[in-house]
């Protein structure tokens, strides 16, 4: 085992430097809970949480479990402030009024969330696939930057961790960066911090977690699939996303119809359209999550091809941190 402290670790008073990231439909309060067992950050998407009530209980649950364990991990929220979020203005209000310590902003401006969390401390890293948002995002106080590069599951970005890394790091020496996208193990972990990397954001290999409680071919299938296996559609929401190759998905194909991109693009109708688009695209991925669903739309990153083997949430964080040691050992032969 590695005793590694980052900036990460500070922000979000974690033990070690790994967010399990929010993913729609599949982060549960099993994971959250055993990422805060297991010494990290687990982060959930408030959209998970739709229902009046629910997302005030998961939350107030979640804080009560930390404070009266020895835990050494903690937990987050990841808010779409997208104005198509119809519920973000309500979800942005309960997290505040419950004190989330720790705050993943994506697909739109953060300046609510920043100022709201700074209030009581909270802290708030932005999901940025380019340098325009980046420095959109620090000009706001965003404490850290969550990568999302090129390989990712969801809405990745185009550009690899090998050059976007650098470059946040150069401009933005003093807010950390966590990479999001590749990873699935303790190699691509220790390659993380050798970029500059506060941290590692990982969301696939933990769909394949037994917390998880999706169906099992759709964990079966990240197992079973190559890095071609992964192609970005644009059919859930409009915004390029990755998905497995299924056989679903290649009969619906990847690309909207011409009336469907220029519906996304006119000014008087994309904001309907893309609510319309998203909430569609909820639709399907919340049936294909399901046991014996023929619609299969499954998000995943390139980093499915790194995957042999379910496991709880637990024995994959220990994977991580006994892989990371073991490829530090190895690469420090190399300078002897």
């Amino acid at each position: 085992m590695m005793n590694l402290k980052t900036t990460l670790c500070e922000h979000a008073k974690i033990d070690f430097p790994m967010i399990m990231a929010p993913m729609f439909l599949v982060s549960n309060e099993a994971m959250i809970k055993a990422a805060i067992r297991n010494g990290i950050m687990g982060v959930f998407p408030s959209l998970n949480y739709r229902n009046e009530g629910e997302l005030k209980i998961i939350l107030s649950e979640l804080k009560k479990f930390r404070s009266e364990g020895n835990h050494t991990g903690n937990y987050g929220v990841n808010l779409i402030v997208q104005q198509t979020n119809m519920l973000y203005k309500k979800h942005l209000a309960i997290c505040l009024e419950e004190q989330v310590p720790f705050f993943i902003t994506s697909l739109g401006n953060p300046k609510e969330v920043i100022e709201g969390a700074h209030t009581y401390g909270g802290k708030v890293y932005c999901d940025v696939t380019n340098m325009e948002h980046a420095r959109k995002c620090a000009s706001l106080g965003a404490d850290g930057f969550i990568a999302v590069c090129s390989g990712a599951g969801g809405h990745a970005g185009p550009h690899p961790a090998t050059v976007l890394i650098p470059l946040l790091r150069k401009e933005f020496p003093n807010i950390p960066v966590v990479l999001a996208g590749g990873i699935a193990d303790g190699q691509g972990m220790l390659a993380a911090f050798s970029l500059g990397a506060a941290g590692v954001s990982v969301g696939t290999r933990f769909i394949t977690c037994d917390e998880a409680t999706v169906s099992e071919d759709y964990k079966q299938a990240i197992i079973e699939a190559g890095i071609d296996d992964i192609v970005m559609t644009e059919r859930l929401s409009g915004t390029p996303c990755s998905v497995i190759n299924t056989d679903y998905v290649k009969r619906i194909g990847l690309k909207q119809n011409f009336l469907e991109r220029w519906m996304n693009k006119n000014s008087t109708t994309k904001k309907w359209f893309k609510l319309i688009t998203q909430l569609r695209g909820m639709k399907k991925l919340s049936e294909s999550i399901q046991p014996g669903s023929y619609q299969n739309i499954w998000s995943a990153g390139q980093s499915s091809a790194l995957i042999t083997h379910t496991a709880s949430c637990g024995q994959i964080i220990t994977e991580f941190k006994n892989e990371m040691a073991q490829a530090y050992q190895k690469l420090h032969t190399l300078f002897e």
